[in-house]
């Protein structure tokens, strides 16, 4: 077929099993947007805001598991992709963007529109291409989705000069699989590296498994519960491996970290041997690296060999897939069972018990932690939950177990404020889910309101809960512990929610004591045929606990107060 470059971006998009784009048009991309007029098989999403778009590209991988896609115009276009691009690659999520270039002719000219974003995406992407021939651009594209969802998932770009869209070339898709020098499937654990592990694990009286996003990835959650029961090892979880085994299992110590559990800090601290299972030991989960562990060995799975002794000596490292080593690791293992280790991780997670708010009324306030906690029985653990970044993120990981993989969405290493809202449009679009649930702080959500009209647009029928406390919330939260209670820049003048979402026809609702939190939440369910809002107007100057201090030690937290002084 004679093709055109445009027309063949679509074609090839097609070949790769995309049936949603998020984008918005402009002109140096505008020939692939008359394109899509000849390709119905294509939903095209019109975003309010590049940004928006590339966050919705990234809810719909994280929910399916596919490559999302975003599309682009050249310069502003391109530059406002950067944000989600970085939190794509932060977060290992596969996503192909491809933005439209002023004509080869006129790159270096400074020509309207024009930006190097291949210079600028350079450091935030698997990799990314400037496509100058026509005749390269359909294997280019095939390449591209193979490295995103190869191996450590991420984000690539290809961007593609106008003329190139417009001129014609023969058009053969490449049936032949990516063939890349130095990138080749990673071969199976040596019987050394696996006689080795099983020594460490034989030898451990206090073992924990510190299971990340690997889990999840690499489809492992199996494999790594059997494995942890058959040797009795408790498993605390990074934020983004949450429901890679379920946190309700007994052998759960629930997440670790900044504002983790009690117990699993405090197990980490203490074990002798650490399993870090597809999880990149990130600053947030070790604390102060000089006293982080220092009672344990340290046996590291993972994908990428970059993240083996990065930020934390092992003593035995293993490159591969998660699944494929544990699978061949756990035969080799002995059944166990550790009474006194259980015994003494049993009372810290009666502590914990003691300490946990979400059961207890506090009298005339609605806390964020309740309201999470009711949304959790509310859906019966079941629901998608997308969420923005602040405290709101940390309650709902608190307080909102996972028991699947998938069911918990949210920016972890790039902390990006605006994910929330349109990463559940993009994960709702892409289950065909009404049991999308975006959790999102009154800060985060302003910085991508405009998705609301996208949203209703395209009828997506997500749920959006503001967490409202009039404040930057975590920002306050610190400020309030370090900074002698000076609150500057982080009150924030909010619109009238409910007005605004019925501005764009969206149904609303106003939250201000727990005794209405079912009510409502029933009232947001039965709408299936668009999206619909609730704020909960929560208690301003509530904290997150437990905290450990940046740069403190992991089992130095800052713990709950008594009731009596909440």
């Amino acid at each position: 077929m004679l093709l055109s470059g445009a027309e063949i971006i679509l074609e090839c998009l097609i070949k790769e099993g995309v049936d949603v784009i998020y984008g918005h048009p402009g002109g140096a991309i505008l020939p692939t947007y008359d394109a899509m007029t000849r390709y119905p098989q294509i939903h095209h999403v019109l975003c309010r805001h590049e940004q928006g778009a590339s966050h919705m590209a990234d809810g719909y991988a994280r929910a399916t598991g596919k490559v999302g896609v975003a599309i682009a115009t050249s310069g502003p276009g391109a530059t406002n992709l950067v944000t989600g691009i970085a939190t794509a690659m932060m977060d290992s999520s596969p996503m192909v963007c491809i933005t439209g270039q002023v004509p080869t002719g006129a790159i270096g000219s400074d020509a309207f529109q024009e930006c190097d974003v291949t210079g600028v995406t350079l450091p935030v992407t698997k990799h990314n291409y400037l496509v100058t021939d026509v005749n390269e651009l359909a294997y280019t594209i095939k390449e591209a989705f193979f490295l995103a969802r190869s191996g450590r998932p991420g984000p690539v770009l290809v961007d593609v000069p106008k003329d190139v869209q417009n001129a014609k070339c023969e058009f053969h898709y490449p049936e032949a699989l990516v063939s890349l020098p130095g990138y080749q499937k990673l071969p199976p654990p040596t019987e050394e590296e696996l006689t080795a592990a099983a020594e460490l694990v034989r030898q451990a009286k206090r073992p924990v498994i510190l299971a990340g996003q690997g889990v999840i990835l690499s489809g492992a959650g199996r494999i790594v519960r059997e494995f942890a029961e058959k040797t009795d090892t408790p498993i605390a979880f990074t934020l983004l491996g949450k429901g890679g085994v379920p946190e309700e299992h007994p052998l759960s110590l629930g997440m670790m970290g900044m504002h983790g559990t009690g117990q699993a800090n405090a197990a980490i601290q203490e074990a002798d041997l650490l399993l870090a299972f597809g999880m990149r030991f990130d600053d947030r989960v070790t604390g102060n690296i000089k006293t982080y562990a220092q009672k344990a060995k340290k046996l590291h799975i993972d994908i990428d060999a970059s993240e083996l002794n990065k930020n934390v000596k092992v003593d035995l490292g293993i490159v591969g897939d998660l699944r494929t080593v544990v699978e061949a690791l756990t035969p080799r293992v002995e059944e166990t069972k550790r009474p006194e280790w259980w015994s003494t991780l049993k009372s810290w997670i009666q502590d914990t018990k003691d300490r946990c708010i979400g059961e207890r009324e506090v009298e005339d306030k609605l806390l964020a932690a309740h309201v999470i906690q009711d949304i959790f029985k509310f859906t019966r653990g079941e629901a998608i939950i997308v969420t923005d970044v602040g405290q709101h993120q940390m309650w709902e990981a608190q307080y909102y177990p996972h028991e699947r993989p998938r069911t918990l969405l949210t920016s972890g290493g790039l902390g990006t404020m605006g994910f929330g809202m349109p990463a559940a449009i993009g994960a709702s679009m892409g289950l065909k889910s009404s049991n999308v649930w975006a959790i999102v702080g009154d800060g985060g959500f302003q910085m991508t309101l405009c998705e609301l009209a996208t949203a209703m647009q395209e009828r997506v029928p997500i749920k959006i809960c503001i967490i409202n406390n009039g404040f930057l919330g975590m920002v306050r939260q610190w400020q309030e512990m370090f900074f002698d209670k000076r609150y500057h820049a982080t009150p924030m003048l909010s619109p009238n929610f409910t007005k605004l979402a019925e501005a764009y026809e969206i149904p609303a609702k106003r939250v201000t004591a727990r005794a209405q939190i079912n009510e409502t939440l029933s009232w947001a369910e039965q709408h299936t045929d668009g999206p619909v809002l609730v704020e909960f107007a929560v208690e301003q100057h509530d904290i997150v606990y437990p905290m450990v201090p940046a740069g403190a030690d992991l089992d130095k937290m800052i713990r709950r107060p008594a009731m009596s002084q909440v």
